[in-house]
């Protein structure tokens, strides 16, 4: 059985982290056929929004252990950062459409951080988060020291990684990691419908929207607004603009196409 599924749902991919028997922890073979899936969605018209989730109990626990502690399945710290989870955040990042990650249980370790990763967290009330690395000698990855003390502050960011302290749904929105939590019994058809609402947007201003948040992490206010005047300009090229003002004008709904 494939350790990553896929399935299209009218214009949104939403990817399944497959291996519930292990928490969906990553071992090579399920991270490489991540990066090919987002790789394949990148390039796909059709695909306007991309979800991420796990199946089963856990979001994804991070690094399978098991891989690293047998000699002859571990490919190594170095192969696992540079060639797993470094190009998984890059593609997460790069790729201009919406990525919702989809908590569904427990997300740990590199699985917390390429949530935090996504463009939009959403969360089950059941899930929870922990930057479990400290508890086994290890520091953060996944560019969980970039993101998590953008989200929620230097200080807080600090004691959850020290600690690894377990956060709840509820305490993770409170504190500015995600952006809602949705109740467990309704969670699929909660994301399934923000995803949905992502799809049928106008993809392009979407995807330089996106560009610009990136680039807003390391910018001058001035590079900035230079920035945003270029990137204004192309998406007032674009058919989805000239679709939007005239449906404004025309007193109906838009109909985008990504364009």
């Amino acid at each position: 059985m494939s350790s990553i599924l896929v399935e299209f749902h009218n214009g949104v991919a939403k990817i399944i982290f497959n291996r519930p028997e292990a928490f969906n922890s990553f071992n090579r073979e399920m991270a490489l056929r991540l990066q090919e899936t987002l790789d394949k969605c990148t390039v796909d018209t059709n695909v306007r929004a991309i979800i991420l989730t796990g199946n089963g109990k856990a979001f994804c626990a991070g690094q399978d252990l098991k891989e690293v502690t047998s000699p002859e399945l571990n490919p190594g710290f170095r192969k696992i950062l540079e060639e797993h989870y470094n190009p998984i955040i890059e593609r997460i990042r790069t790729i201009e459409k919406p990525i919702i990650a989809a908590v569904n249980g427990v997300a740990a370790g590199a699985g917390a951080n390429i949530a935090l990763a996504c463009d939009i967290v959403v969360a089950a009330e059941h899930a929870s988060f922990i930057q479990a690395f400290s508890k086994i000698g290890l520091v953060p990855d996944s560019a969980g020291t970039f993101f998590l003390p953008r989200l929620i502050g230097f200080q807080k960011a600090s004691a959850l990684m020290l600690l690894g302290d377990k956060v709840d749904a509820k305490q993770a929105e409170s504190l500015g990691m995600l952006y809602k939590v949705f109740n467990s019994d309704t969670f699929e058809e909660d994301y399934m419908k923000l995803a949905t609402q992502l799809s049928k947007m106008p993809t392009k201003a979407l995807g330089l929207t996106k560009r610009l948040l990136n680039n807003s992490m390391t910018n001058t206010v001035t590079e900035q607004l230079a920035l945003e005047s270029e990137l204004q300009i192309e998406a007032a090229e674009s058919e989805d603009y000239a679709e939007g003002v005239t449906a404004f004008v025309e007193k109906r709904k838009p109909i985008f196409k990504g364009k």
